[in-house]
């Protein structure tokens, strides 16, 4: 049930594709909540993606970037701004692509030239949108900037590949750049590092069904879904959260901090 805990507060979505996107739910409820949002994402995504129908859907703006070029973002900020008639109070940052886990290309014979795109699109892309807003002085103080990010910066998931790295850097410039963004502006920066989620990018990596299903059967609580995300997204854009910050939260029904469940103990016991 909405509490309208955003009314007021203008924010960016990026990488709202489909309705199995974590962005689409997140667009969704703070719309819901209140919120004027401006919806962003690459231009492929007019041709393979269903983000218009939202932006119609939702009655707001739609400004197509391409976040590996600094221009796109930088009309994408000034767009927004020029939507809102001011500055933003929240940036969802929920963009990865890996061109090796596409291709198939096993991790310890990556093609490094799809490397760096990878870490291009999924990472650099977050450093490169928090320095275009700081220069454009285009958050208001006390704002909120989200990254989706997964458990593989920490531990070791074969199969997810270079995937790994890039969200590793992911939460890393969300440290780096928090501190520095935090001191001048009190703008707060973090990472959520979510379950594994039924998305269009989560199930083309290799052995999902897997993931998903040992991440259900490990975590005490299950694994937390795309609408669940989104609410806890809304309540890191709100004020409740405003001394948080340089954090990456885990999002993941405990799997994160759970070593083995009683499930998995009787399935491989005698």
């Amino acid at each position: 049930m909405a509490n309208q805990i955003l009314k007021g507060k203008n924010g960016i979505i990026f990488g709202a594709l489909n309705e199995a996107s974590i962005a689409w739910k997140v667009a969704e409820q703070c719309v819901a909540e209140g919120a004027n949002i401006v919806l962003t994402n690459a231009p492929v995504a007019a041709r393979v993606g269903q983000t218009e129908e939202l932006a119609k859907k939702l009655n707001v703006p739609l400004i197509y970037a391409d976040v590996t070029k600094m221009e796109d973002l930088q009309t994408l900020v000034s767009g927004s701004m020029a939507a809102f008639n001011g500055k933003i109070d929240f940036v969802l940052h929920s963009v990865g692509m890996s061109l090796n886990v596409r291709k198939k290309n096993p991790y310890i014979d990556s093609n490094y030239e799809y490397m760096h795109q990878s870490f291009d699109i999924s990472s650099m892309s977050f450093h490169r949108l928090m320095q275009t807003l700081m220069k454009a002085d285009a958050m208001n103080d006390w704002g909120s900037i989200l990254a989706l990010s997964y458990i593989a910066a920490q531990r070791t998931f074969p199969d997810y590949g270079e995937m790994a790295d890039a969200k590793a850097l992911l939460e890393s410039f969300a440290r780096s750049f928090g501190y520095h963004y935090g001191k001048s502006k009190k703008v707060r920066v973090n990472t959520i590092s979510q379950s594994p989620t039924k998305t269009t990018a989560g199930s083309g990596v290799g052995g999902f069904d897997a993931f998903y299903n040992y991440a259900d059967t490990m975590s005490p609580l299950g694994n937390a879904s795309a609408d669940q995300c989104a609410q806890y997204c809304v309540s890191l854009f709100s004020d409740y959260t405003r001394m948080v910050t340089m954090q990456n939260l885990f999002h993941d029904g405990g799997f994160s901090f759970t070593g083995i469940s009683t499930d998995l103990m009787e399935k491989f016991s005698d």
